[in-house]
């Protein structure tokens, strides 16, 4: 259903068929965030497992040539903006009016390159930000979004960079929705065949990864073994 609102730039509004929410309680141990389950098992977050098993040798490389100072202000930046743009897209997609309210102008900028994407490709919503855990995976973490992505149901994930991003670099994206994909289906059977990584660039045209679940699958339970 399409809206004209120039006030709050909106032009979709999207179909809720929301998954139950799981509550799932955060702590640290050792210095590390996990999310207790409801039987009270504690796992290790999923951003948390790619950190330890994938190989960081690029970040290591560029910190120690930038300095740990700027590359720790940087990454804190980044972060930052991350969640701000995560923010604006879940406001959007739970069709609220003043979604972009209180946000800095470069972010809603940032925002408006991604939302064409998102208004074309995604169709019902099933789940924005929810609390997700796998028992055989033994991670848990909170997705950015489920939804029908093409006709076909999807994890989405919205990212921002500075520059291009080339395949081979991130394969932690990939690795990360196919492990929320996994977790939807553990936990609520619902089948989640596909993933799909939105890119918002500075000054350039967002980038687009769309994978089938199946070429990740293996390596997801190498990884969280």
């Amino acid at each position: 259903m399409l809206k004209t609102d120039s006030k709050s730039l909106r032009k979709r509004i999207f179909e809720h068929q929301f998954l139950p929410k799981i509550e799932l309680e955060r702590v640290t141990i050792d210095g590390v965030r996990h999310y207790v389950t409801p039987s009270g098992k504690a796992y290790p977050s999923v951003t948390t497992v790619l950190s330890r098993k994938t190989d960081k040798t690029h970040l290591i490389e560029w910190r120690k040539r930038i300095g740990e100072t700027e590359a720790t202000k940087i990454s804190v930046r980044a972060a930052n903006r991350g969640t701000a743009i995560h923010t604006i897209c879940e406001n959007y997609l739970l069709n609220e009016a003043s979604y972009p309210a209180n946000s800095m102008p470069a972010n809603i900028d940032t925002f408006k390159t991604l939302r064409p994407l998102i208004d074309k490709h995604i169709g019902t919503v099933y789940a924005l930000e929810h609390f997700m855990y796998s028992d055989s995976l033994m991670t848990a973490g909170a997705t950015d979004c489920i939804a029908q992505f093409d006709g076909v149901n999807s994890v989405v994930d919205f990212k921002t960079s500075t520059k291009i991003k080339k395949e081979e670099w991130i394969q932690n994206y990939f690795f990360q929705a196919t492990a929320y994909a996994m977790m939807a289906e553990e936990r609520h059977g619902i089948d989640v065949p596909q993933i799909a990584i939105m890119i918002a660039v500075d000054h350039e045209e967002p980038q687009l990864f769309v994978k089938p679940k199946s070429l990740y699958i293996d390596q997801v339970r190498e990884l969280f073994s």
